[in-house]
């Protein structure tokens, strides 16, 4: 079973390298199994297709960053427009590191257009809500901001810093690789948003 795990593991971590190089819907399972010098039946057994490993993919990028922001170095002691910025911070990491995979999202590879993933997509969504959601409580209950309907002020939260980072990547025309100017400034965007988002629900 722990070989399993390894196998499979090592399965996405090469999936990943390729499709931050060269994007999803470039890439081929048998590009992939190459790469792993694995055969197609092996690499098949572990995900019978490209939507699976795409999925795959997604779980091990989320997973990943909710390990990150769920560490106790966000402790609910700060302030919450530090902990809030720390956890922009992660998310501009992440959005460079895996920025090809945005590259996918007018893909005609069907595989990336599915329900499922969609649907996948929209649970990780939620979580992130969820999460910030209890940083607003967490914030209200020690009195840094009135409390107020927190899923409300989650949701417009991340929708309003989704909408810089939609922004960015319109503005690279879903083909270049944004400037470090570019991506300085959208950092410095979010983080001003948030700053101000703050100040506004004191």
């Amino acid at each position: 079973m722990v070989e399993t795990d390894k196998k499979r593991e090592a399965i996405i971590e090469g999936a990943i390298k390729r499709f931050m190089h060269y994007g999803i819907s470039k890439t081929t399972m048998n590009e992939i199994a190459e790469d792993l010098s694995v055969s197609k039946p092996s690499l098949y057994y572990y995900f019978p297709d490209k939507n699976s490993l795409v999925l795959g993919v997604i779980d091990k990028i989320f997973s990943d960053y909710f390990d990150i922001i769920e560490n106790e170095r966000f402790a609910e002691e700060q302030p919450l427009e530090a902990r809030l910025a720390g956890f922009i911070e992660v998310r501009h990491r992440f959005f460079q590191k895996y920025y090809m995979l945005h590259l996918s999202g007018a893909s005609p590879d069907s595989s990336l257009n599915s329900e499922e993933l969609k649907a996948h997509f929209m649970k990780m969504k939620a979580r992130n809500q969820q999460f910030h959601k209890q940083v607003f409580k967490t914030a209200a209950e020690k009195g840094e901001i009135e409390d107020t309907d927190m899923d409300k002020v989650a949701e417009l939260y991340l929708d309003s810093l989704a909408g810089i980072t939609s922004l960015c990547i319109t503005h690279g025309n879903k083909e270049l690789f944004p400037s470090k100017k570019e991506m300085k400034l959208m950092l410095d965007k979010q983080l001003g948003l948030s700053g101000i988002f703050v100040k506004g629900l004191k």
